[in-house]
């Protein structure tokens, strides 16, 4: 299937961002770029992940990719993992949309480096709440331009780069803004709904469960220096004195 052309209107073409719909049924599709359009943004859409990544390839990246776990020629999760351990995309924020609504399954694509995930049938205008929030997040944690060293780590705040031991770490954005967060406030403990406020402000779609798949896909991609994100039984979660 061929991609869609952004969308065009009213608004300066430049000023709206571009969105990928990964999702192998036409309704969905539809209904989605329907509400994407109204609420500012282009998009480009796409059945399967062969033809998605065919378009990747022609060194176009998008704002955001929404993308079905249940698709015809890939699961979902692998398209994720592939963007996750790629170079060039390992940054691209991404929302899983599916009908597989068991709290395991969305661990599971949580696990894999998803920034949100939204179940089916969903409320167009919370997946667009959605939308914003990651593009939010991601946007206030490029805006500052500094280097955080901390023990074994360094994470340059303008690149999303993050090095242990002089050795590079891939994150996504939300995992790097959580990081960010318990470093910049070494030592002191942020609660489960106080990370949550940080970093999606007044939505309510997101449960408090995320906080701690986040930390754990955190811990393990830190390897000898995830000692350091501690976590205060009952509280949540700090940054330990390095060694």
């Amino acid at each position: 299937m061929q991609a869609t052309q952004p969308i065009t209107g009213t608004s300066r073409p430049e000023t709206r961002q571009l969105i990928a719909v990964v999702d192998d049924e036409a309704d969905i599709r539809e209904l989605v770029k329907l509400h994407l359009k109204r609420a500012g943004y282009s998009t480009v859409s796409f059945e399967n992940g062969t033809d998605f990544f065919k378009w990747l390839s022609s060194d176009r990246k998008p704002a955001l990719c929404i993308l079905d776990i249940m698709l015809p020629d890939m699961q979902g999760t692998d398209i994720c993992r592939q963007i996750r351990t790629s170079d060039k995309y390992a940054d691209l924020p991404v929302i899983m949309l599916t009908a597989l609504g068991h709290e395991t399954d969305r661990v599971t694509g949580l696990e894999l480096g998803a920034d949100d995930y939204v179940t089916k049938p969903f409320s167009p205008r919370e997946l667009v709440a959605r939308i914003r929030a990651v593009l939010r997040r991601q946007k206030s944690a490029q805006r500052q331009n500094i280097i955080i060293r901390y023990g074994s780590i360094e994470m340059d705040t303008e690149t999303f780069r993050l090095k242990v031991n002089g050795e590079n770490r891939e994150m996504t954005s939300t995992e790097f803004k959580i990081l960010k967060i318990l470093l910049e406030g070494r030592g002191k403990v942020f609660s489960r709904k106080k990370l949550l406020s940080i970093l999606w402000g007044g939505e309510k779609f997101v449960f408090e469960r995320t906080i701690d798949v986040h930390i754990r896909n955190i811990r393990e991609k830190l390897g000898s220096a995830s000692g350091l994100i501690q976590n205060v039984r009952g509280i949540g979660y700090r940054a330990g004195e390095p060694d």
